[in-house]
């Protein structure tokens, strides 16, 4: 299928909802978007995958990333798109998350050739899946200069409003041991899961930590998310294991967190299982203000992991900034109104220099 790239972006969008791309299946989608690019003197087009990087060089005194991710879920009875126009609202796998964000970058690459600022628009495979797939993360041990900026925008539905940096997230196994023992006879063994009794108690007596990073307050949480254990009916078991997540600010990196943690759980076996870093906001970069006040000034913080984590690593301060309800993300009844679609567009091409 081809794009049409003189299309306004809710038709846009249509069209790329109506191109199918679950996660590992974005060949299709990922050669229309090539094919619509390379077109277009003002850009340089690198494909590397099924991710797709334009960048404009003019010279201009800052570089902005704008990124969006081409796959989506794995269908779920919702495509083909469709428009009710009595509500405003654009229904199908994808709108939301995120191809609605995907169309506005596109129409900005087509439609504002001379930016006041640097482009380089990148269009990712597979960020639905695991970290090894997700094209942003390849592109930034292939290619990191791609990706050089002094801001960045992920294009992650936030209802159409900036949501700020993101949190860290670490995941650990809490292991309790005992001695197995028949049941009938419990006093000649000791019990792993009564002994889970004091981790669990530690996690009720958390307090959370809310640190202020360029003006917004973010909120920490350390929660159990599973426990395991048990052998048989008439066992006392030797072994139980308490998962714990910990969402942590930005200001934290990832041996920073772990440290956290472990000293929480002292005295106990804590085995490291996932981590990922927070992204730091970096609102008081010039471009991030300038942003900022083209939106109207509300930010809030990102509570929730995203790829913009995956600037920081590279030492870009980043945003998500897109239309849409992250609530309705991966739901079946996934839908975005049209006039986030439009709005994130009118912001986005006034803060470029383009025509309103």
């Amino acid at each position: 299928m081809e794009l049409d790239l003189t299309a306004d972006a809710v038709t846009l969008t249509r069209q790329l909802v109506d191109i199918e791309s679950v996660s590992q299946d974005e060949q299709a989608i990922a050669d229309a978007v090539e094919a619509a690019l390379r077109p277009l003197t003002h850009l340089t087009v690198v494909r590397r995958g099924n991710t797709v990087v334009a960048r404009t060089d003019l010279g201009r005194a800052e570089r902005v990333v704008i990124a969006g991710h081409l796959d989506t879920v794995p269908l779920n009875d919702n495509l083909p798109s469709r428009l009710d126009t009595d509500t405003g609202l654009l229904h199908g796998l994808g709108t939301c998350d995120m191809k609605g964000g995907d169309a506005v970058i596109l129409r900005l690459a087509a439609t504002v050739p001379a930016p006041d600022r640097d482009v380089t628009y990148v269009l990712y495979e597979s960020e639905e899946i695991d970290s090894e797939f997700n094209g942003l993360n390849k592109l930034s041990q292939s290619d990191p200069d791609l990706l050089a900026a002094d801001f960045a925008i992920l294009m992650e539905p936030s209802d159409a409003v900036v949501e700020a940096g993101c949190q860290g997230t670490l995941r650990v196994e809490v292991r309790t041991t005992g001695e197995r023992a028949h049941s009938a006879r419990s006093w000649k063994g000791v019990n792993a899961i009564h002994g889970a009794a004091e981790v669990l108690a530690r996690l009720n007596a958390y307090e959370a930590r809310r640190p202020v990073i360029d003006g917004l307050e973010y909120h920490e949480g350390l929660n159990a998310v599973a426990i395991h254990g048990g052998v048989a009916g008439n066992v006392i078991p030797d072994e139980c294991v308490v998962e714990v997540n910990f969402r942590f600010a930005p200001d934290r990196s990832e041996a920073d967190a772990e440290a956290f943690v472990r000293d929480f759980f002292a005295g106990y076996d804590v085995r490291l299982t996932d981590t990922a870093p927070g992204a730091l906001p970096g609102l008081d970069r010039p471009a991030a203000r300038q942003f900022v006040e083209a939106v109207g000034g509300e930010v809030n913080p990102k509570f929730g992991w995203t790829d913009v984590a995956r600037f920081t690593v590279l030492g870009v301060p980043a945003v998500n900034f897109g239309p849409g309800d992250p609530m309705l993300a991966h739901k079946q009844e996934e839908f975005v109104p049209i006039a986030q679609i439009e709005h994130c567009e009118r912001v986005l091409r006034t803060w470029l220099g383009g025509e309103a």
